[in-house]
């Protein structure tokens, strides 16, 4: 493997030469300490986190996104394009090890910027936490520098239901000549919507399954609920809306209640009890509209309960290995690239590539539609099945399952709301972004390489 190594320093030397580390280096310290001073907060907690989480992380990534293609198009389409390429290939190295040597070294960069920089903004948002008023310092500490992990409520299994609710609607004579799967989609969707709107003095009941032994170790750890819900008559006004709510088990007679006042359409925390919770870890949540016009919780998001689960720096640290992985794609992907296209041409092939996997609209239509060909207008959906449709949601919802994977969990995000990024996360995105989404790019990159015609006029 001596080789390898030997490329990655290489690659390492070529960074440096075009000074790309003190340019690089320059910036991402003009991120972390410029962005915080020319950017004030308001003086809260969230206004704090914002601008030292979510702002520079995210400049922070862009950066070392940006530089990584353009230094993995650069170090070896530029090789290729004044033939020192060609020097290289002349010696017993395959050219595996000369590709993935490019991959190791760009990614050694890219390790020691992120933990300088990552550690930099660690430090940083500890040392001006002090100047946080001290009801806002004690929201920092609850809120966002700790790892509290989100409990949901199970979505219960209705396709029973809605079987059983078509086979009684199919013997109507006005329903049985339709698309069966268009009646289906329709019942399944207004049973849906029962379960997530709530009429005007009326309950809604979420009964949460917490870890085990949450009961005993929560008593002494604040809880939070954090929700979000819709109103059709009022979307993207400034109205608010008022809720009653009781926690605990429903025979108790020590439940917390108290009533507030949320605004829809945005996340809302608030703190609850942690010595609510019944002895089989479970936490029962009622919540009245106190309003005359009907209040919609989504499903999937609409109530959550966050609670401790450890502390921030190892959770930082994972949420800096996920950001890793990320940059480890686009290595790939700058790399795959350049493996047969000249510089200029790489880069746009690189940056396409990333706005094509940001975008996964299409795909998600595709996969809904239950394919390409045939689609109604009306209905939405594919009204005769063929094998080109089978195929194109095979390939299409394998696609988007990648990129939902790569892009849909954001570690800056559980960052700047104190989520915990748990150790599965992590492996999660070893796996799929770097084992499965970069593999599938170097493969790829290295077959192409290894059959191009190096001694071609370029």
């Amino acid at each position: 493997m001596q080789p390898l190594f030997a490329v990655a320093r290489l690659t390492l030397k070529a960074a440096i030469r075009y000074r790309l580390v003190l340019v690089l280096g320059t910036l991402l310290l003009g991120a972390v300490f410029l962005l915080p001073s020319v950017v004030k907060h308001d003086g809260s907690a969230q206004g704090f986190t914002q601008i030292l989480i979510t702002y520079t992380l995210g400049a922070i990534v862009t950066l070392l996104g940006f530089s990584t293609l353009w230094l993995a198009c650069g170090s070896l389409a530029r090789e290729v394009e004044d033939f020192s390429m060609q020097l290289i290939c002349t010696k017993p190295v395959p050219r595996w090890q000369i590709w993935l040597g490019k991959w190791l070294g760009i990614m050694t960069l890219n390790a020691g910027m992120l933990i300088v920089s990552g550690a930099t903004v660690y430090f940083l948002l500890l040392a001006k936490s002090g100047s946080l008023s001290p009801a806002q310092q004690q929201v920092l500490q609850e809120e966002v520098l700790v790892a509290r992990k989100s409990a949901v409520e199970v979505i219960p299994d209705i396709e029973s239901t809605v079987e059983k609710a078509f086979q009684e609607r199919i013997r109507r004579q006005a329903v049985a000549g339709m698309d069966r799967s268009f009646v289906r989609k329709q019942i399944r969707e207004q049973m849906l919507a029962q379960m997530q709107y709530i009429r005007p003095g009326q309950g809604r009941r979420w009964i949460i399954k917490l870890d085990p032994g949450s009961a005993e170790h929560l008593k002494d750890h604040p809880m939070f609920l954090r929700v979000k819900f819709f109103t059709p008559d009022y979307s993207g006004s400034n109205a608010t809306f008022d809720f009653g709510w009781e926690i605990g088990p429903p025979e108790g007679h020590q439940r917390q209640r108290f009533a507030n006042n949320l605004a829809p359409e945005s996340f809302i925390s608030f703190p609850i009890e942690g010595n609510h919770i019944a002895s089989d870890n479970s936490i029962t949540i009622d919540a009245v509209n106190l309003n005359d016009r009907p209040i919609l919780f989504p499903l999937e998001d609409g109530l959550e309960v966050l609670y401790h689960e450890g502390g921030f720096g190892l959770n930082f640290a994972r949420g800096l290995g996920i950001l890793f992985c990320w940059l480890g794609l686009l290595a790939a992907v700058g790399l795959f690239a350049a493996s047969k296209l000249q510089f200029n041409v790489a880069a746009f092939v690189s940056f396409g590539i990333l706005m094509i996997g940001l975008s996964s609209g299409t795909l998600k239509q595709v996969v809904e539609q239950g394919g390409i060909l045939g689609v109604s207008s009306e209905e939405g959906i594919v009204v005769q099945k063929s094998m080109l449709n089978n195929a194109s949601v095979a390939v299409y919802g394998s696609l988007r399952w990648v990129i939902d994977q790569v892009v849909g969990f954001s570690p800056i995000d559980a960052l700047s709301t104190g989520r915990s990024i748990t150790w599965g996360q992590l492996a999660q995105a070893v796996g799929v972004v770097l084992g499965i989404a970069a593999g599938m790019f170097a493969v790829a990159g290295i077959f192409i390489f290894n059959r191009r015609e190096l001694a071609a006029p370029q």
